[in-house]
């Protein structure tokens, strides 16, 4: 029992001390050498376990993005302020709309290995300051290297991203087929950290949760 114990002990040291790491490591080490001058708001956007990124729409974002109006999701109305997009397990994110419906297998698959999907949703104004809404501008090349990681994070079909048919929160959102694999190390916030990255900011080596993200990025922004 007293290994068993140490051991688990040992994992949860670990653990911690690769998330303090991840955090107060930077990555990149070194800010980049030059960038432009920053002239587009982006948000990220938390809650207890994920992060989402909201882009200002403009008529080239609804243009880049026009696969969404084609899907049925509102994202030309004129109403329309930011398309928010994550990135995450399949399993969890079609099968855990709310806290309440939370479901073991989900759970599992988020722990070990899942596919993935792209999660997008519309909104309109977002009020800054808030204690789930951090802003950064970034310039016009770091906000096209931006929207370049996101697009290529959907699955291309035939005719394009691939929507999941009759899966959706609400008509304000959409589920897509995703690149990649989710597991615990490898999940929705350091998606997000890559992205940013993308985006000429800096995050910290490794962040698997908002706290470590918003931390790395308060620091090194």
């Amino acid at each position: 029992m007293r290994k068993v114990l140490r051991f688990l002990s040992m994992v949860l040291a670990a653990i911690v001390l690769a998330a303090t790491l991840g955090t107060l490591v930077p990555r990149p080490l070194w800010p980049a050498a030059s960038a432009s001058e920053g002239t587009r708001r982006i948000l990220v956007l938390k809650n207890p376990i994920h992060t989402d990124i909201a882009i200002p729409v403009d008529d080239a974002v609804r243009k880049r993005f026009h696969f969404l109006a084609d899907a049925g999701l509102p994202s030309d109305a004129p109403e329309v302020r930011y398309i928010i997009f994550g990135w995450g397990g399949r399993a969890f994110y079609l099968e855990t709309p709310t806290w309440a419906e939370l479901k073991a297998i989900p759970v599992m698959k988020a722990l070990t290995l899942d596919a993935s999907v792209m999660h997008v949703d519309i909104a309109g104004a977002i009020a800054e300051p808030h204690p789930d809404v951090a802003g950064f501008d970034i310039g016009d090349d770091q906000f096209a290297a931006l929207l370049d990681f996101i697009e290529a994070s959907f699955q291309q079909g035939p005719g394009g991203p691939i929507v999941i048919e009759n899966a959706a929160y609400s008509r304000f959102d959409r589920f897509y087929e995703a690149n990649g694999h989710f597991n615990a190390l490898v999940g929705c916030n350091t998606w997000t950290a890559a992205a940013l990255r993308a985006g000429g900011l800096r995050t910290g080596w490794w962040n698997p949760l908002p706290v470590s993200l918003g931390w790395s990025m308060r620091l090194y922004n």
